[in-house]
């Protein structure tokens, strides 16, 4: 028998700039509870917001700060984050706006709402929204 899950806990990305991409985080998602973190050739912020979602940012010595993320390579397409409605995906694509962040339209398709940004290093951020099964 498979054990349960209840969801995912947390996300850690590797970035290239750690105080930057929380700032970024921060402005999209809103004040998030930070935790500081460090060890032998890397330093950490770790967001935590009031909904339950956890995303970690590490920095790490040996990566260039020119480096961006590529989703064609093997690791992370992009982070979807769950909406409760249609409507929410469209108010995220409001705030993004408001915030002067650059993202895609909300795409409507047969399984769900999205509205998708890009963080600082181009890792994807969808907010996503399923529709009901037939």
């Amino acid at each position: 028998m498979t054990p349960r899950m209840s969801g995912i806990h947390h996300l850690t990305l590797t970035v290239s700039d750690r105080v930057r991409s929380a700032q970024w985080y921060q402005d999209v998602l809103g004040p998030a509870t930070v935790v500081h973190r460090e060890g032998p050739g890397w330093r950490r912020i770790r967001m935590a917001w009031p909904e339950g979602l956890v995303i970690g940012v590490t920095e790490f010595e040996q990566t260039e700060p020119v480096d961006r993320f590529d989703p064609r390579r093997v690791g992370l397409d992009h982070i979807g984050i769950s909406c409760p409605s249609g409507d929410e995906v469209h108010a995220w694509s409001r705030r993004l706006d408001e915030l002067g962040v650059e993202h895609g339209p909300v795409e409507d398709v047969p399984y769900g709402w999205a509205v998708t940004a890009r963080d600082p290093d181009g890792i994807a951020v969808e907010f996503f929204c399923p529709k009901p099964s037939p």
